[in-house]
Protein backbone atom coordinates (compact mmCIF):
# COMPACT_ATOMS: atom_id res chain seq x y z
CA UNK A 1 0.00 0.00 0.00
CA UNK A 2 1.11 3.57 -0.30
CA UNK A 3 1.26 6.14 2.27
CA UNK A 4 -2.04 7.91 0.66
CA UNK A 5 -3.99 4.42 0.93
CA UNK A 6 -2.57 4.11 4.26
CA UNK A 7 -3.59 7.63 5.75
CA UNK A 8 -6.62 7.66 4.30
CA UNK A 9 -8.26 4.19 6.30
CA UNK A 10 -8.85 6.45 9.94
CA UNK A 11 -8.41 10.11 10.69
CA UNK A 12 -6.71 9.22 13.67
CA UNK A 13 -3.13 6.92 13.65
CA UNK A 14 -2.83 5.85 17.63
CA UNK A 15 0.55 6.71 18.66
CA UNK A 16 1.92 4.45 21.19
CA UNK A 17 5.15 2.40 22.82
CA UNK A 18 5.27 -0.77 24.75
CA UNK A 19 7.20 -1.20 27.77
CA UNK A 20 6.28 -5.25 27.39
CA UNK A 21 4.82 -7.27 25.08
CA UNK A 22 1.56 -8.38 27.04
CA UNK A 23 -0.70 -6.01 26.50
CA UNK A 24 0.01 -5.19 22.98
CA UNK A 25 -2.64 -7.74 21.33
CA UNK A 26 -5.61 -6.59 23.58
CA UNK A 27 -4.96 -2.81 22.95
CA UNK A 28 -4.27 -3.12 19.36
CA UNK A 29 -7.70 -5.23 19.01
CA UNK A 30 -9.62 -3.05 20.84
CA UNK A 31 -8.68 -0.09 18.71
CA UNK A 32 -9.03 -2.07 15.38
CA UNK A 33 -12.64 -3.02 16.29
CA UNK A 34 -12.89 0.73 17.77
CA UNK A 35 -12.54 1.32 13.92
CA UNK A 36 -8.68 2.40 13.97
CA UNK A 37 -7.08 -0.08 11.82
CA UNK A 38 -3.76 2.39 11.36
CA UNK A 39 -0.93 2.07 14.32
CA UNK A 40 2.05 3.46 14.79
CA UNK A 41 4.62 1.76 17.03
CA UNK A 42 7.25 3.54 18.24
CA UNK A 43 10.74 2.26 18.74
CA UNK A 44 11.47 4.00 22.15
CA UNK A 45 11.57 0.51 23.80
CA UNK A 46 13.54 -2.59 23.70
CA UNK A 47 9.80 -4.62 23.32
CA UNK A 48 8.98 -2.60 20.40
CA UNK A 49 9.72 -5.26 17.67
CA UNK A 50 8.48 -8.01 19.48
CA UNK A 51 5.42 -5.87 20.08
CA UNK A 52 5.00 -5.30 16.45
CA UNK A 53 5.59 -9.23 15.23
CA UNK A 54 2.99 -9.83 18.28
CA UNK A 55 0.28 -7.49 16.67
CA UNK A 56 0.86 -8.86 13.31
CA UNK A 57 0.75 -12.37 13.89
CA UNK A 58 -2.54 -12.00 16.15
CA UNK A 59 -4.67 -8.87 15.31
CA UNK A 60 -6.53 -9.52 11.81
CA UNK A 61 -6.86 -5.95 10.41
CA UNK A 62 -4.21 -4.43 11.97
CA UNK A 63 -1.90 -2.06 9.57
CA UNK A 64 1.29 -1.47 11.56
CA UNK A 65 3.56 0.84 10.92
CA UNK A 66 6.79 1.32 12.73
CA UNK A 67 7.79 5.20 14.38
CA UNK A 68 10.52 6.66 15.92
CA UNK A 69 13.01 5.16 12.76
CA UNK A 70 15.79 7.08 12.97
CA UNK A 71 18.51 5.48 10.45
CA UNK A 72 18.88 2.33 7.79
CA UNK A 73 19.20 -0.23 10.48
CA UNK A 74 16.04 0.05 12.07
CA UNK A 75 14.17 1.04 8.58
CA UNK A 76 15.54 -2.80 7.55
CA UNK A 77 14.57 -4.45 10.38
CA UNK A 78 10.81 -3.60 10.72
CA UNK A 79 10.81 -4.15 6.56
CA UNK A 80 11.53 -7.62 7.56
CA UNK A 81 9.44 -8.36 10.00
CA UNK A 82 5.81 -7.00 7.85
CA UNK A 83 5.61 -3.17 8.95
CA UNK A 84 3.65 -0.98 6.33
CA UNK A 85 5.07 1.98 6.61
CA UNK A 86 7.88 3.88 8.79
CA UNK A 87 7.93 7.26 10.73
CA UNK A 88 10.61 9.39 11.03
CA UNK A 89 10.67 12.23 13.90
CA UNK A 90 12.89 14.00 11.21
CA UNK A 91 14.69 13.36 8.29
CA UNK A 92 19.01 12.29 7.31
CA UNK A 93 20.42 11.71 4.42
CA UNK A 94 21.10 8.20 4.87
CA UNK A 95 17.46 7.56 6.34
CA UNK A 96 16.41 8.99 2.01
CA UNK A 97 19.04 6.68 0.71
CA UNK A 98 17.93 3.87 2.42
CA UNK A 99 14.02 3.96 2.23
CA UNK A 100 14.63 4.96 -1.72
CA UNK A 101 15.77 1.23 -1.64
CA UNK A 102 12.90 -0.10 0.55
CA UNK A 103 9.37 -1.94 -0.33
CA UNK A 104 8.24 0.02 3.25
CA UNK A 105 6.90 3.48 2.13
CA UNK A 106 8.72 5.91 4.39
CA UNK A 107 7.02 9.13 6.57
CA UNK A 108 9.53 11.44 7.44
CA UNK A 109 8.87 14.48 9.42
CA UNK A 110 9.19 18.19 8.76
CA UNK A 111 8.69 21.65 10.80
CA UNK A 112 9.60 24.45 8.91
CA UNK A 113 9.04 24.97 5.37
CA UNK A 114 12.30 24.64 3.85
CA UNK A 115 12.44 21.08 4.88
CA UNK A 116 9.02 20.51 3.50
CA UNK A 117 10.71 21.80 0.32
CA UNK A 118 13.68 19.81 0.39
CA UNK A 119 11.40 16.63 0.85
CA UNK A 120 9.31 17.80 -1.91
CA UNK A 121 12.33 17.87 -4.00
CA UNK A 122 13.53 14.19 -3.19
CA UNK A 123 10.38 13.19 -4.22
CA UNK A 124 8.40 13.16 -0.79
CA UNK A 125 5.14 14.67 -0.77
CA UNK A 126 3.51 13.31 1.93
CA UNK A 127 4.94 13.97 5.13
CA UNK A 128 4.84 13.95 9.28
CA UNK A 129 4.45 17.32 10.72
CA UNK A 130 5.96 17.12 13.97
CA UNK A 131 6.30 18.38 16.65
CA UNK A 132 2.60 20.10 15.48
CA UNK A 133 1.56 21.95 18.64
CA UNK A 134 5.44 23.45 19.23
CA UNK A 135 5.71 24.05 15.42
CA UNK A 136 2.67 26.46 15.27
CA UNK A 137 0.00 23.56 14.70
CA UNK A 138 -2.75 23.61 12.56
CA UNK A 139 -1.77 28.04 11.49
CA UNK A 140 1.00 26.47 9.81
CA UNK A 141 -0.84 23.67 8.05
CA UNK A 142 -3.09 26.49 6.37
CA UNK A 143 -0.20 28.86 5.38
CA UNK A 144 1.94 26.27 3.52
CA UNK A 145 -0.85 24.80 1.46
CA UNK A 146 -1.39 27.40 -0.70
CA UNK A 147 2.73 28.14 -1.63
CA UNK A 148 3.00 24.45 -1.47
CA UNK A 149 -0.13 22.35 -2.64
CA UNK A 150 1.47 19.37 -3.44
CA UNK A 151 2.67 18.30 0.29
CA UNK A 152 -0.03 16.47 2.26
CA UNK A 153 0.85 16.36 6.14
CA UNK A 154 -0.01 14.31 8.94
CA UNK A 155 0.14 16.08 12.11
CA UNK A 156 1.50 14.66 15.26
CA UNK A 157 2.51 16.09 18.45
CA UNK A 158 0.09 17.48 20.91
CA UNK A 159 -2.74 16.45 18.82
CA UNK A 160 -5.86 15.66 21.17
CA UNK A 161 -9.22 14.97 20.68
CA UNK A 162 -10.14 19.19 21.37
CA UNK A 163 -7.56 20.27 18.39
CA UNK A 164 -8.02 17.04 16.27
CA UNK A 165 -11.17 18.67 14.13
CA UNK A 166 -9.17 21.64 13.25
CA UNK A 167 -6.54 19.63 11.46
CA UNK A 168 -8.78 17.37 9.65
CA UNK A 169 -10.78 20.28 7.95
CA UNK A 170 -7.67 21.43 6.14
CA UNK A 171 -7.30 20.35 2.50
CA UNK A 172 -3.10 19.57 2.99
CA UNK A 173 -3.75 17.16 5.89
CA UNK A 174 -4.65 13.30 5.50
CA UNK A 175 -5.10 12.28 8.98
CA UNK A 176 -3.45 13.19 12.59
CA UNK A 177 -1.71 10.83 14.97
CA UNK A 178 -2.10 10.58 18.56
CA UNK A 179 -1.71 9.26 21.50
CA UNK A 180 -5.33 10.26 23.62
CA UNK A 181 -6.83 7.18 22.77
CA UNK A 182 -4.45 5.14 24.47
CA UNK A 183 -3.89 6.44 27.92
CA UNK A 184 -1.56 5.03 29.76
CA UNK A 185 -4.01 4.70 33.13
CA UNK A 186 -6.28 2.65 30.94
CA UNK A 187 -3.55 0.30 29.54
CA UNK A 188 -2.36 -0.35 33.22
CA UNK A 189 -5.23 -1.60 33.92
CA UNK A 190 -6.35 -2.95 30.98
CA UNK A 191 -9.77 -1.06 30.81
CA UNK A 192 -9.87 -2.13 26.81
CA UNK A 193 -13.66 -1.28 26.55
CA UNK A 194 -12.95 2.90 27.27
CA UNK A 195 -10.21 2.22 24.79
CA UNK A 196 -12.80 0.74 21.78
CA UNK A 197 -15.14 3.76 23.39
CA UNK A 198 -11.92 6.54 22.78
CA UNK A 199 -11.09 4.93 19.32
CA UNK A 200 -14.80 4.83 18.22
CA UNK A 201 -15.04 8.58 18.68
CA UNK A 202 -12.08 9.25 16.89
CA UNK A 203 -13.03 6.74 13.80
CA UNK A 204 -15.97 9.28 13.47
CA UNK A 205 -14.10 12.58 13.99
CA UNK A 206 -14.29 13.29 9.92
CA UNK A 207 -17.72 12.49 9.90
CA UNK A 208 -18.91 15.04 12.83
CA UNK A 209 -16.91 17.91 11.24
CA UNK A 210 -18.94 17.09 7.82
CA UNK A 211 -22.30 17.32 9.91
CA UNK A 212 -20.96 20.99 11.54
Amino acid sequence: MTIDQIKRMAPVLPVMMFDDVDTAVPLVRSLVVGGLKVLEITLRTPAAVDAITEILSEVEGAVVGAGTVLGPRQLEEVSHIGCAFVVSPGITTDLLHAADGSACPLLAAVASASEVMELLKSGYSRQKFFPAKAACGSAFQKSIASPLPEAKFSPTGGISLANAGTYLTLPNVLCVGGSWVVPKEAIDVGDWIRIRGLAERASRLCETQEMS
